[in-house]
């Protein structure tokens, strides 16, 4: 851990994250996948997670953006 965030934190870290990377939400666990986009938030399928605007939060638990997780290819 460094910098104040969790290990795997994405941290608004552009280059830990590639254009297919799914991000899950630290508080309520809600993923954010780029294939699939993001209907609350009328994001487009095919949009990375480094693009999302400067306003986009979680459409579950309004968290911001910075405190998600990085998951692993499965």
């Amino acid at each position: 851990m460094s910098d104040g965030f969790f290990g795997g934190s994405y941290g608004g870290d552009n280059r830990k994250i590639g254009t297919a990377t799914r991000l899950e939400c630290k508080i309520c666990w809600h993923v954010y996948d780029p294939a699939k986009g993001d209907d609350y938030w009328q994001i487009p399928p095919g949009t990375p997670f480094a693009n999302l605007p400067d306003h986009w939060s979680c459409p579950e638990c309004d968290a911001h953006k910075d405190g998600f997780m990085v998951l692993e290819d499965i």
